[in-house]
């Protein structure tokens, strides 16, 4: 007599976190700043290729069928009883930026992961298909677009585009993804899944600050990256008056100074402005830069506010530009993305699971970008968050969820796909 189907299902989570802990040796670091262990593991680097390598491994222990596309996407299918039915797709991205810990993308891949281990060990055969994906260069630091492969696979950004974009030493990720053996064959265009969920740390302070483990996530706020690079004319430091001097890194210094000013007017609704990269040239204690080079994100929930800001700052630019004779600046968009609202159903689902699993949760909007607001322009689309600790910081060595919120995260996501997954 077969057993009915469970419908809620707890997940392993000291094979969890045990997975977690192996992928973070994967590009592992002793930080000298922290003390702490990190992780640096760079889209498409040697070091990227092993851990992508390890967790197909992974994905085929756990019976999954695995399929690359042209971008370097990864998925992992389990057949569901009508394979012809729209899957449910589940996972994030193992890219990571160069100072990182162990949970950003990875928590969301491998908790997939273990739903899947976790439905098999039951016996349990859902209606739809169950797919795990890994999505190439989600963080943007290598080659300068976040969120890319899953661009590319729900149609945003081209292939071509893509596949031209360069990191700083001039490589081409089209030739990356060549050389490290992850330029696929399958379709980059995804077909519209039934459903897609993420599992995530939080990457902030809110969930822990409410005392809460589980976010039900209501969309992502929209961000703006540009990168402006400022022309001066070298000088020695001694001998060129103050008068004279056409000072690439006193105008970069200007622009930081006027975006914090943006931000403090409250006139651009929740504006948030960070200038994450700056580098001058020569670089010389005694010379004055000829020219600096410095990046711009700009974070806003409101899309109109967004553009006043980024038109605030583009007349600021150009005001400095005609205030010094011979200063120049060139501005390079990198990537821009709305705001995107997330499935207001998916997000019933999810705080339900949560409830079943008596799990306290609040709703709350992301602030950092996802592979998920890409899919949302395919299908029904929602976010689980997981707390952090240490002020939920993220993109450092600190960054930390513990075992059991990572367990409960995983225990959700479970959960939501297994009902999701035997919809009609």
């Amino acid at each position: 007599m077969t057993s009915p189907t469970p419908d809620k299902i707890t997940i392993n989570g000291e094979r969890l976190w045990q997975s977690l802990m192996d992928l973070a040796d994967i590009g592992g670091y002793d930080d000298e700043r922290t003390g702490l262990r990190g992780v640096n593991r760079l889209a498409l680097t040697d070091t990227d290729a092993t851990g992508r390598r390890q967790v197909i491994a992974w994905m085929e222990q756990a019976g999954l069928t695995v399929r690359i596309d042209r971008m370097g996407n990864i998925y992992g299918r389990r057949e569901g009883a009508d394979p012809t039915a729209a899957p449910v797709l589940t996972g994030s991205h193992i890219d990571s930026v160069a100072t990182a810990g162990a949970f950003d993308g990875c928590l969301g891949v491998l908790g997939g992961i273990e739903v899947v281990r976790i439905l098999n060990e039951r016996g349990i055969t859902t209606r739809r298909p169950v797919e795990v994906g890994i999505f190439t260069e989600e963080e943007g630091v290598r080659f300068g677009t976040d969120m890319l492969g899953s661009a590319v696979a729900a149609g945003r950004l081209t292939l071509e585009y893509a596949h031209a974009l360069t990191d700083r030493d001039g490589l081409t990720l089209g030739g990356e993804l060549a050389r490290t053996g992850f330029n696929g064959l399958a379709d980059v265009r995804l077909d519209s899944p039934h459903a897609y969920v993420e599992c995530h740390i939080e990457q902030g302070p809110v969930l822990a600050e409410n005392g809460v483990e589980i976010g039900v996530v209501t969309g992502v706020q929209g961000i703006s990256w540009q990168e402006i690079t400022i022309h001066g004319r070298a000088a020695h430091a001694g001998t060129t008056p103050t008068h004279l001097r056409i000072d690439a890194g006193l105008a970069a210094a200007q622009i930081i100074v006027h975006l914090q000013a943006l931000v403090d007017s409250g006139e651009y609704g929740d504006l948030r402005a960070t200038v994450g990269h700056l580098i001058v040239h020569p670089d010389l204690t005694n010379i004055v830069p000829a020219r600096a080079e410095l990046t711009v994100d700009l974070r806003n929930p409101d899309d109109v506010q967004m553009a006043r800001a980024e038109e605030a700052l583009a007349a600021f630019l150009r005001d400095l530009e005609d205030s010094r004779p011979g200063l120049s600046l060139t501005v390079r968009r990198m990537a821009k993305t709305a705001y995107v609202p997330f499935d207001e159903g998916l997000q019933k689902v999810i705080a339900q699971a949560a409830d079943d699993h008596g799990l306290d949760h609040i709703s709350l909007l992301s602030g950092a970008g996802h592979d998920a607001q890409e899919i949302a322009v395919l299908c029904p689309t929602a976010m689980i968050f997981v707390r952090g600790e240490y002020d939920g910081i993220s993109h450092n060595p600190r960054e930390y969820s513990t075992p059991e919120a990572c367990a409960h995260g995983v225990d959700v996501l479970a959960t939501t796909l297994l009902r999701l997954a035997n919809q009609d």
